[in-house]
């Protein structure tokens, strides 16, 4: 008895030893979290992560600038241009997202996708310094480029968008792959690893929006995009000298057909009596998931309609082997029920990303016609996103180490705030950063009124005056942009975690391309009867004002949506492969989330 004793108890302790998420090593052995994962392999991810960063931001902070001086286009073609390119870098995670969850894995999919960013970032460089390719100058900012340079640039740049695409949806759900979900004491230090992976994240956009911006219009746009492309060189190397350290979830094959398949099976069985025992719905046996690298998901009451999938009839039995296209497991429904919900809290964060868009674009116009000097040095008009950056930097460490212990006095969660609060909580930030810029541009018209200055460039206003309006919007990503990454990670199905993360990333590209389509319905309605309209190439004669007060009012809308969707949200329940199959979540799990 007392050696059976010893037999379990070893035994026990060579289970505590692997990973109970599915992870593997990179020589596909069950993870081993004294030698793989957490803290250890992170510094790789956030290196890799950093220095990619460095290059986006570093060539696409000061894009409008490129488009209107080098590039000769106006500023509506211009805006309109760099908001359509945003959109794009943030519509192809979809694609990266897939592959990664259905064939080539998380790894694969970064290790591939940068090595396309790099060839992007390096036509890019060859495109602004090589005689014959880079735009002919008469002078300074006074640029003229024929169509073919033109056409280079752009395939560049999309190049640069594909790259970024395979990605973006990758690394932050990898980093938290090295932390087991099974494991409290991991669990909790996922939670900070989405902090710190956005605090990286903005020490590169810290030094694109400084220093390469500086060397872009200082010394040579071939310099500034140059440095962001021997930056992404770098991001590749951090990435390849972690693995083997990483550990590694399975490609669990695609998740857009295991979507249909339970839409198709719920159709063909529509007439099918839902049981009143959940536990009659059908599920595999194993501890496992039949979906590989996935753990089980308990059944919940949501979207029942979809149950009919998982109901086994006659037909079903008498067939030898199942057909997914006629019969699910609960955990693949559930999987499509989580996806579904997530949806409406998707939708509310297309507003936030339309206001955040203005930093890269109607917030460097706004700085084009205002004193961008310090004493004699000239401040580049789109290096001012450097305070957006420095916000973030300061309100990362605030939030982790001192805002999250002293909420949680109050609210008893162990995160201080739930992760729907903290994105709401954001959401209203950003309403007073669209106000700051409409005060500050409602400011600037006066003195142009004022002193008749309306065919001057430079206003006798700062454009230090811009600083509160991007230090407002760096404490709300600090709230929504990092609670939207871990929400996603958090709530998606574990083979769809990739796919979950682009489609929070999709948000971005959506609030591009509706900051492109109110420039456009802005412009036609306030243009009518011959008015100069809202947003003019002089913005001296515009009312930008007015655009940023929109904003506002959309952002205010958007809260109250938001505030509607999140009460209803309920958290998902993964089961482990050693705990108890429940019947159904718990209802602790699945109170309001909000």
């Amino acid at each position: 008895m007392l050696m059976n004793l010893k037999n379990n108890i070893a035994m026990a302790e060579e289970e505590d030893v692997y990973t109970k998420d599915g992870t593997v090593d990179y020589r596909n052995k069950p993870a081993n979290k004294k030698k793989t994962g957490t803290w250890k392999a992170c510094p790789y991810i956030l290196g890799n992560e950093c220095c990619e960063r460095l290059a986006y931001y570093g060539m696409s902070t000061n894009l409008v600038y490129y488009f209107k001086t080098q590039l000769s286009q106006e500023t509506v073609t211009a805006s309109k241009n760099q908001s359509n390119w945003s959109g794009t870098c943030y519509v192809m995670p979809l694609l990266g997202a897939f592959l990664a969850d259905s064939y080539l894995g998380r790894y694969w999919t970064i290790a591939i996708f940068s090595i396309i960013y790099v060839c992007g970032m390096t036509l890019l460089t060859v495109s602004a310094s090589v005689p014959g390719l880079r735009p002919i100058c008469y002078e300074k900012n006074k640029c003229h480029s024929t169509d073919s340079q033109t056409a280079v640039f752009f395939v560049a740049l999309y190049l640069v968008a594909l790259g970024t695409g395979g990605i973006k949806p990758c690394v932050s759900s990898y980093g938290a792959d090295q932390f087991d979900d099974a494991d409290p004491i991991e669990r909790n230090y996922k939670n900070s690893f989405f902090n710190w992976f956005y605090f990286s994240i903005n020490i590169g956009a810290l030094v694109a929006s400084s220093l390469i911006v500086w060397i872009q219009q200082d010394i040579s746009w071939g310099w500034g995009f140059g440095v962001p492309a021997a930056a992404m060189a770098l991001a590749v190397v951090s990435f390849f000298s972690g693995s083997r350290l990483y550990r590694y979830q399975k490609p669990g094959g695609s998740p857009l057909t295991r979507i249909c398949q339970v839409v198709v099976a719920s159709l063909r069985k529509f007439h099918v009596t839902l049981p009143a025992e959940k536990s009659l719905l059908y599920e595999t046996a194993e501890a496992e998931s039949a979906i590989k690298g996935s753990r089980k998901l308990a059944h919940t009451n949501d979207l029942r309609f979809f149950d009919r999938a998982a109901v086994k009839t006659g037909s079903d039995e008498n067939r030898g082997s199942i057909n997914s296209w006629k019969l699910c497991t609960v955990t693949q429904v559930e999987e499509f029920k989580s996806v579904v919900k997530l949806l409406p809290i998707w939708a509310t964060g297309i507003i936030f990303s339309t206001v955040y868009n203005q930093m890269s674009n109607y917030f460097v116009v706004q700085a084009m016609s205002m004193d961008t000097y310090l004493g004699k040095m000239k401040i580049p008009e789109a290096s001012l996103s450097v305070f957006d950056t420095i916000a973030v930097i300061l309100w990362v460490p605030v939030y982790d180490r001192v805002l999250v212990p002293f909420v949680r006095k109050f609210t008893g969660h162990k995160n201080g705030l739930t992760q729907l609060q903290r994105m709401g909580t954001g959401l209203v930030i950003s309403v007073f950063a669209m106000v700051s810029a409409a005060l500050v541009e409602v400011v600037r018209l006066g003195i142009v009124k004022r002193h008749n200055l309306y065919n001057s460039k430079d206003i006798p206003m700062s454009v230090f005056w811009q600083i509160p309006q991007y230090m407002i919007i760096g404490c709300a990503e600090v709230f929504t942009f990092i609670g939207q990454l871990e929400f996603f990670y958090d709530q998606a199905p574990d083979s769809m975690r990739s796919l979950c993360a682009a489609l929070s990333l999709t948000t971005t590209a959506l609030g591009s391309y509706v900051s492109s389509l109110l420039v456009i319905i802005v412009t036609d309605i306030s243009t009518r009867n011959g008015k100069m309209g809202w947003l003019t190439d002089n913005p001296n004669y515009g009312k930008l004002h007015y655009f940023f007060f929109l904003l506002s009012v959309l952002s205010v809308l958007n809260f109250f949506i938001f505030l509607i969707v999140a009460r209803r949200y309920k958290y998902k329940k993964a089961i482990n492969k050693d705990d108890p199959v429940p019947m159904m979540a718990n209802d602790d799990d699945n109170k309001l989330a909000y």
